[in-house]
């Protein structure tokens, strides 16, 4: 039996805010998800412009599109916008919208905080962006290696806003880690046993652990770097004993798990998906959540295969290249139970079907080309080449991003009322599908012809030019691909066929309450009896090979929720099969839920004015840095303060 946490004494007196003020004020964890995924896809804009003019710069040898600074500040914020500003927050928005609908519940376990990891993620991603409209963006790459990064060799503003930028947007990871960790370890509905859980849960449920133990270390590694660039301690200064290559220890002991932290949410996207549009089970469903620990653990222990060109000795290198190769066991795992899950299905090639073949077939690509990684010597001749900016394009976005588009498809309905148009949506895969290996497979072939990465420019004559030609036509055929997809989402909002509770046949809970869901979820808490309580009613026939039990449940009265225990204690007040009729408020329906408070946004501004300080005491403005560290120091204390000690029923 799960463990069921106590009801929070909220209050459903009170009235709602509606406007702008009901979006500035939400602790609902549903339209904190619609709040992240607005906020992602805006930056998922940036970040293809920047790409865009990227590929504008390297389509013809010796162009001058842009200068080389210019080019530096791009793909270091190009790299940077992508991994903490896009695919993290899409990730954590269906974490907001989906994981209390999985798994029963109400809410999360800490709404304001909710609001809280939100404000700041939205607020650090305008930091560390808004410099680029000044010529003054992070430069040193989104991996900011030292000492080249540090104020020796770039004194200006420009990696301070990284540093720091960084370091906002952590707080907000480790604010949601800690709260969906809570989430699905206490609130779980009656019945939910971990090998019951939806896969989307249990891949988002490792990526919790990974974010709270590998951002302390991330945390760690840029507050040396902060205090060597604004105080001048030698953290990483070799003149002054130290080594800089402790940086690169640091920065990817954390980067390799970010890489899972990226991609597992896609996984379990893509586990709830296949299953839907096939008809039939999740082959294979313990191995698969198995993998994906396997793939947390193990993706702690595979750092170093990024600095096999350092010189770290052949022990080291032997050891890295071990546990590289051993990672793609679990992983390769999760493709062949895909493959299985399909096998022998009855498939329907929706959209978000689509995509999620696609994840399956460009992830394989980037793996294969991620095992040569996996051999020192191999590894020696690719990296720092446009090889590696092909793998991890086939993985990231290959993987991620058609993961996530498989996923908005696919959910789009339960959070907005209506589907998708089926047609633009077919024109955005392949449009999409296309450009994506028009761009980044011929880098597969640059790169082994020696193209070096992050240059900005290069001369006629060493064979690279057709690559780079074929690879900046795709990414500017990506840019239609996106807009169709724009176009397709916010038209569907308000134009789309209504959708109805349940359009895909799914199996999981979030599926059988109304679309949109209402504030408070489930009019009645679930019990669960299986993984895919809705197909034991309605197909009972695909689940014959599935363990459940049933054990003290009439089957007839399911729907109802009236259920005897062999004790002969009556519960009638849980209900797996619960579909409402009608919507009602939760007051009406007498559903205790927080009410909205603005305090946790004051909160995380708090926190932007006093990183803000810092660049401010950088110029020399001392006095006025003082005074901004002030200001933020009494914001955040102040509304703190007043958040935890106002009771939920009374916030506002």
């Amino acid at each position: 039996m799960a463990t069921v946490a106590a009801s929070p004494t909220y209050t459903t007196a009170g009235a709602r805010r509606t406007g702008i003020m009901d979006w500035l004020t939400t602790v609902d964890h549903k339209k904190i998800g619609t709040l992240y995924l607005h906020t992602a896809l805006f930056f998922f804009v940036v970040g293809g412009v920047e790409a865009i003019i990227m590929r504008w710069q390297l389509m013809r040898p010796n162009s001058t599109a842009v200068s080389a600074e210019v080019f530096n500040q791009l793909f270091t914020m190009h790299g940077t916008t992508m991994v903490f500003l896009v695919i993290m927050p899409l990730s954590a928005a269906f974490f907001n919208f989906l994981i209390p609908l999985q798994i029963g519940a109400r809410d999360v376990a800490f709404p304001r905080l909710n609001a809280f990891s939100y404000w700041v993620y939205l607020f650090g991603g305008l930091f560390i962006t808004i410099p680029i409209l000044f010529n003054a963006a992070p430069d040193g790459g989104w991996f900011a290696y030292t000492p080249l990064t540090g104020k020796a060799y770039s004194p200006g503003q420009n990696m301070n806003f990284w540093v720091l930028g960084i370091q906002i947007l952590g707080i907000s990871s480790l604010a949601a880690a800690f709260n969906f960790a809570t989430t699905i370890i206490n609130m779980r509905a009656p019945g939910m046993n971990l090998m019951r859980m939806p896969m989307f849960t249990w891949m988002s449920f490792v990526v919790q652990w990974l974010i709270i133990l590998a951002f302390p270390v991330i945390t760690i590694a840029l507050f040396f770097m902060q205090f060597d660039r604004f105080f001048g301690t030698n953290f990483y200064v070799s003149a002054a004993g130290a080594d800089p290559l402790l940086w690169q220890h640091l920065f990817w002991i954390f980067g390799h798990p970010e890489v899972y932290i990226l991609i597992l949410p896609a996984f379990g996207l893509v586990s709830e998906v296949l299953p839907t549009y096939s008809r039939k089970p999740l082959f294979g469903y313990p191995v698969v959540a198995y993998s994906g620990i396997l793939i947390g653990f193990l993706g702690f222990g595979v750092w170093a295969h990024h600095m096999f060109s350092v010189g770290m000795g052949p022990i080291a290198d032997t050891v890295f290249g071990v546990t590289t190769m051993l990672i793609a066991i679990p992983t390769g795992v999760k493709i062949f139970n895909w493959i299985f899950t399909m096998w022998g299905g009855a498939i329907r090639f929706t959209t978000a079907m689509k995509f999620a073949i696609a994840l399956i077939a460009m992830f394989t690509i980037g793996g294969i080309s991620g095992i040569s990684h996996a051999s020192p010597p191999s590894d020696l001749q690719q990296t720092d080449t446009y090889y590696i900016v092909a793998h991890f394009h086939y993985v990231l976005y290959g993987g991620a991003i058609m993961g996530i588009f498989a996923g908005i498809y696919h959910y789009f309905p339960k959070w907005y009322g209506r589907k998708m148009d089926e047609r633009l949506g077919s024109i955005h895969f392949w449009l999409n599908f296309i450009a994506f290996n028009l761009t980044f497979f011929p880098m597969h072939y640059a790169g082994m012809l020696g193209m070096p990465r992050r240059i900005y420019t290069y001369d006629a004559g060493q064979g690279w030019e057709t690559f780079n030609f074929l690879s900046s036509w795709g990414a500017f055929l990506m840019a239609p691909a996106f807009l169709i997809f724009i176009w397709n989402f916010f038209r569907s909002k308000t134009r789309g066929e209504v959708a109805g509770d349940n359009p895909w046949d799914a199996a999981t809970l979030e599926w059988s309450i109304p679309s949109p869901p209402p504030e408070y979820n489930f009019a009645q808490i679930p019990m669960v009896t299986s993984r895919y309580p809705l197909w034991d009613l309605t197909h009972p026939e695909r689940m014959k090979d599935i363990p459940h039990s049933m054990d003290g449940w009439d089957e007839a009265k399911l729907r109802t929720g009236e259920h005897v225990t062999a004790t002969g204690v009556h519960e009638p007040d849980v209900a797996p099969m619960h579909i409402e009729s009608e919507r009602k408020s939760a007051k009406e329906l007498g559903i205790p839920m927080p009410n909205p408070t603005i305090k946790p946004l004051w909160v995380a501004a708090g926190i932007l004015v006093l990183f803000s300080s810092l660049p401010v005491m950088y110029a020399g403005k001392t006095l006025a840095a003082f005074a901004m560290m002030a200001v933020g120091a009494v914001m955040f204390v102040g509304f703190l303060y007043a958040w935890l000690t106002t009771p939920m029923e009374d916030a506002h």
